[in-house]
């Protein structure tokens, strides 16, 4: 099967650039997943956004820290199987931690997403929760993708090693920086430190750029907007062998509407 895997979609210049591509490239894949958790003005995604994402093509939405940002997709969350916050959080939250769809082929996937603890609010292991749902899920299916919403590197790469041979793919969400260590481990999972982020160029991270460099001079709050020009695509495509679970091929992918894939 092969999969792409949209990094963190910031804010409308985000989302109409994941539609854009959706539109000419969703027939490539078998499974899409999309991480939305700053797709709504760069904080937390709305119901609205959410259906829109998976009327474009998305079969799953994978979340972060902002997950929970507007209350109003509380009980979306709930109800939805088409949307996952990371499982390591209390589980009296709204949402469900992992879950297990079919491709174009009728293969079951599994989605867990989970969030890092360097650096980032309190929250259980994330490397033990793992390994309990992955305990669970394998009796379904072999075919196992991880999100680790997280900012230290060494941890990510540590829980990559950690599941090695047991899921198919840990890539890394949350910095907004891809990063250039995509490759297939020893036991045949894919990994990849951060997939990137999908929206504007022209800004920090996604965020306008004079505000993010005054905070820096100031360190006063400043009111966080959405920066726009120069939008792409990042991401990964990933082909996972669905009789094994083994990662076959990883990818980075970069795109924008006017310049195509970039190097």
């Amino acid at each position: 099967m092969k999969v792409l895997i949209v990094g963190d979609v910031v804010g409308r210049p985000g989302r109409n650039t994941l539609q854009a591509f959706l539109e000419k490239y969703k027939e490539n894949y078998d499974f899409v997943i999309v991480n939305g958790e700053n797709s709504a003005a760069g904080f937390g995604i709305t119901v609205k956004i959410a259906d829109e994402f998976l009327s474009w093509g998305t079969d799953v939405i994978s979340g972060g820290n902002h997950s929970w940002d507007k209350k109003e997709i509380y009980e979306y969350l709930d109800n939805s199987d088409r949307i996952v916050r990371p499982a390591n959080y209390p589980s009296e939250v709204p949402g469900r931690g992992y879950t297990i769809l079919e491709d174009k082929k009728g293969n079951k996937i599994a989605l867990i997403s989970l969030q890092g603890r360097v650096f980032m609010s309190a929250v259980d292991c994330p490397f033990r929760t793992a390994k309990k749902l992955i305990e669970e899920i394998s009796k379904t299916t072999k075919n196992i993708i991880i999100d680790i919403h997280a900012e230290a590197t060494s941890e990510k790469i540590a829980l990559g090693k950690y599941l090695d041979g047991e899921v198919s793919l840990v890539y890394g969400t949350h910095t907004h920086v891809q990063t250039a260590d995509e490759r297939i481990l020893a036991n045949g999972s894919g990994y990849i430190s951060d997939v990137g982020m999908t929206g504007s160029q022209n800004g920090v991270i996604g965020t306008n750029a004079e505000t993010i460099i005054k905070k820096f001079l100031t360190s006063l709050p400043q009111k966080f907007e959405v920066a726009e020009g120069e939008e792409q695509l990042s991401g990964i495509e990933v082909e996972i062998d669905e009789k094994t679970g083994k990662c076959k091929k990883i990818k980075r992918i970069n795109w924008s509407e006017n310049e195509g894939f970039r190097s």
